[in-house]
């Protein structure tokens, strides 16, 4: 095999434990050998918006696939599971999987083009969409609650309390992701990850869901990943843009706004400047 690509975002994510760096040191051989097992011929490694796995697309007895290997990764250990879950509706199939190397053999979307190509105003009906479809399956969900999310981001954020710009803004925001995990009105299977970086066209459907991280919780929830990826909207035009989004998906206004307040004050950061505090203040007040 030839001197193995990683995308520039992947290996600096890496470089943040010694498990992760361990996982990339070994990867060059995981890849050989799975090749060989599924009978895969590989290109060129994607690399943009890769940052917790090595993904590339190939063929496997002339059909195209993708082969995905997920670094070691608190919010994305239940992928596969995740994928099996949902089987395709309206996830990317999965061909075949193995959980103790976390890799999997993947429906390849084409063209792949990604949802980001179109106007925010039109990602928000197609994203609540493949939300409430993902939110309507039901029966045993082999996935953790919500709350171990949240109690991760919790020691993560509190573990950098010398660096907090405004104390009082992240303790209130912990303080509520903590209610908020707890007193859900209805529980369902989440994403946690689903904006438009992460939907892709595809022949099989208009659009698929890729990289599901499951757990399961409060579907308001779910609707703060898109709205954090339309951050000018969200700051410039707080209320509309969160209610739109709200009634798309179906989900009490009141609760997105709080967590979206709760993700913007107290969600683990590299950067806890004041100038990354700025939505938990414009929500604070609009919320």
């Amino acid at each position: 095999m030839a001197t193995l690509m990683i995308p520039d975002a992947l290996r600096t994510s890496c470089r943040q434990s010694r498990e992760r760096m361990a996982w990339l040191d070994s990867l060059n051989d995981v890849i050989t050998s799975l090749q060989s097992r599924w009978s895969l011929r590989l290109g060129a490694p994607f690399d943009r918006d890769v940052s917790c796995a090595w993904v590339a697309p190939g063929v496997r007895h002339g059909a195209p696939i993708v082969l995905k290997i997920g670094m070691p990764h608190m919010e994305g250990e239940d992928e596969i599971a995740g994928l099996r879950f949902w089987n395709g509706d309206p996830t990317v199939h999965l061909f075949d999987a193995d959980d103790a190397l976390n890799a999997m053999l993947l429906e390849r979307c084409m063209p792949g083009d990604s949802l980001r190509a179109l106007p925010e105003s039109e990602q928000d009906g197609i994203i609540a969409g493949l939300l409430r479809r993902l939110w309507s399956h039901r029966g045993n969900t082999p996935f953790r609650p919500l709350q171990a999310l949240t109690a991760f981001w919790t020691e993560e954020t509190m573990g950098r309390e010398s660096d907090w710009a405004d104390p009082p803004l992240v303790r209130e925001g912990l303080a509520l992701m903590r209610q908020l995990a707890s007193d859900a009105p209805s529980t369902v299977p989440l994403a946690t990850d689903l904006h438009a970086g992460n939907v892709l066209s595809a022949r099989r459907e208009r659009w698929l869901a890729i990289d599901p991280k499951p757990f399961v919780g409060d579907p308001a929830f779910d609707a703060t990943q898109h709205l954090l990826n339309c951050r000018t909207r969200l700051l410039t035009d707080t209320i509309e843009t969160v209610n739109r989004f709200s009634d798309l998906a179906g989900v009490d206004a009141s609760r997105v706004r709080q967590w979206l307040f709760a993700r913007g004050a107290a969600e683990p950061r590299p950067d806890w400047s004041a100038s990354s505090m700025r939505l938990a203040r414009v929500l604070g007040r609009g919320g």
